[in-house]
């Protein structure tokens, strides 16, 4: 039997596409079921193993429009009684501090914000990082950098500036980038990524993490 996923949608601010991208790379290994606010009721997560939250068009502000007081409280009771959180960039600003506030000692500030960072505005591309020692370039749209004490989470991907891109902590497992990414977010002809396009290989990536959170 299948581990369960229940994968939020709110189109466009948790976006179909990201969500789809998220179920063709897990939807072998997972049984992913997607629900939006008018779902969440106190029986919505039983018998689910992860709760995940995708990225999508708008800024982590988006937040408000869903998940205030006994939704938020929800998602983080969940985690706190023994779920799992996977968060895909915008998921994984919702993971911090001034959201669902699930993180310990690590918040998710925004990458292009950092002083060092290597892209410094707001738009589709390819970001270098460095996953469990292996160069990719990985698609990013202002996704976050994950800010705190290392040594209370495990790190899993770097920016090509040194900030964690991908971490997990306990039953939390954060990716600030894109590895559900397909092949036509590349194609648009103002970005100039088409080479860029990783073949499939990111969804064994983010396989691979998740089945490691699963272990948490």
């Amino acid at each position: 039997m299948k581990p369960k996923i229940a994968l939020f949608l709110n189109h466009p601010e948790c976006s179909q596409d990201c969500v789809n991208g998220m179920t063709l790379a897990l939807g072998n290994n997972y049984d992913i079921k997607t629900f939006g606010t008018k779902d969440i009721n106190n029986n919505l997560l039983d018998g689910i193993d992860i709760v995940a939250f995708p990225g999508g068009i708008g800024d982590s502000d988006s937040y408000d429009k869903f998940f205030r007081r006994k939704t938020e409280n929800y998602i983080a009771d969940f985690v706190t009684n023994g779920g799992r959180y996977l968060g895909i960039c915008m998921g994984a600003y919702w993971a911090g501090s001034q959201y669902f506030d699930i993180l310990d000692g690590v918040d998710a500030v925004q990458y292009i914000k950092r002083p060092t960072a290597d892209i410094k505005r707001s738009y589709g591309t390819t970001a270098s990082v460095d996953w469990k020692g292996t160069q990719q370039d990985m698609y990013f749209y202002d996704g976050c950098a994950l800010v705190g004490d290392e040594t209370k989470f495990k790190t899993i991907a770097r920016y090509s500036n040194g900030d964690p891109m991908a971490i997990m902590q306990n039953r939390i497992g954060i990716i600030g980038c894109h590895p559900e990414s397909q092949k036509y977010w590349y194609e648009k002809p103002w970005q100039y990524i088409e080479n860029k396009w990783h073949e499939g290989k990111h969804y064994t990536l983010l396989v691979d993490f998740v089945n490691d959170l699963m272990l948490q």
